[in-house]
């Protein structure tokens, strides 16, 4: 750092003192020092890393903070206390990545102290349905509320509440990216009890530049008839475990005009469903489906009307033959065809 005055981007592998002879790292003063210079350049727009981090280091980051455009914490598990000592200066970022350590309180910290914030992503530091839960629809609405220029957001949690996402669609109406990812399967709104349809029709419905969107919780067919109504700039959509039936994709795959990516992950649709986006396949990436109630019959129908679609089935399970279910259906348009380097488990029609 010191022999880099114009140094713009810092990725850190470790943040610590050093652990003897062979490892000597830098003590608290020169790291202070070294940030120090940093921050009396006015060059540093970036900070990354910080994979082996030693808490009392952290007070280092309000030296470089005033210019500070991007940073990310994903892989330090920093508390809500511990952000307090750098975020009060960061004033000018707009993209910020943390773990879920942070907590609402951090959250809170951020959206007072983050006006410019326009890219947010909360990642989950145990990344299991019953993890402990440590941020929530309060973050969200904190976040919502503070930072009125979002327009990127991934925000994993273990609870949520339509309110608080159709809190985030008026305050936030120029989002183009919005992924909620509520961990346990098929919870609904924690506090009335009611699937999240209402949040995610709210976000298609108030948020037109929207051109990404995530669902999860439970979801009804409702959701999937807001989102094919409203979701027109969509380009691509994931879905897990939602819907009740085929009439949910009919609606995405006959609403969304501009969809080029589609994934879909356990949920209850079949080749009726999948058959009702023929007209629009050819203008797609890609669709993935796993975990759905397609069938042989039902794919090959697609292979046979869309020859330049490249139609790949993939049994995830090899051990166990299939014979009529499809565990796991990629298909993609190819101007070379198929690819030539299948493994044994997966088919191409």
């Amino acid at each position: 750092m010191a022999l880099t005055p114009r140094l713009t981007h810092l990725g850190t592998g470790s943040f610590r003192p050093g652990d003897g002879a062979e490892d000597e790292g830098l003590d608290f003063g020169q790291m202070l020092t070294a940030f120090a210079a940093a921050g009396r350049a006015n060059s540093l727009v970036s900070l990354s890393g910080f994979r082996d981090l030693a808490p009392e280091y952290l007070p280092t980051i309000a030296t470089v903070a005033a210019n500070l455009t991007s940073m990310d914490l994903s892989y330090a598990p920093v508390n809500p206390d511990q952000v307090l000592l750098f975020i009060g200066q960061c004033r000018s970022l707009e993209t910020l990545w943390v773990l879920d350590s942070v907590r609402d309180e951090g959250l809170q910290a951020v959206a007072m102290c983050c006006k410019k914030l326009q890219v947010l992503r909360v990642l989950p530091l145990d990344a299991h349905e019953d993890a402990d839960e440590l941020v929530s629809e309060v973050g969200l609405t904190a976040i919502s509320e503070g930072c009125r220029d979002l327009r990127s957001i991934l925000y994993f949690c273990q609870r949520m509440t339509n309110a608080a996402v159709i809190s985030m669609s008026h305050n936030c109406p120029e989002l183009k990216v919005f992924r909620l990812c509520i961990m346990g399967r098929h919870r609904p709104d924690h506090v009335t009890g009611e699937p999240m349809d209402e949040g995610f029709g709210a976000i298609v419905r108030n948020c037109s530049k929207l051109t990404r969107l995530s669902t999860s919780g439970h979801l009804t067919d409702r959701a999937f008839e807001y989102i094919g109504n409203y979701g027109s700039s969509l380009r691509t959509l994931s879905v897990a475990f939602a819907g009740d039936s085929d009439l949910a994709l009919q609606h995405i795959l006959q609403g969304c005009s501009k969809l080029e990516k589609l994934e879909i992950r356990d949920c209850p649709f079949g080749d009726a469903g999948l058959l009702s986006g023929m007209h629009h396949f050819y203008n797609m990436r890609f669709v993935w489906m796993s975990g759905c109630s397609l069938t042989l019959q039902g794919c090959q129908e697609v292979a046979r009307q869309l020859p330049r679609m490249v139609v790949e089935l993939i049994n995830s399970q090899p051990e166990i033959e299939k014979t009529d279910g499809v565990d796991i259906l990629y298909m993609y348009r190819s101007l070379e065809g198929p690819r030539e380097d299948v493994p044994p488990f997966v088919k191409i029609l």
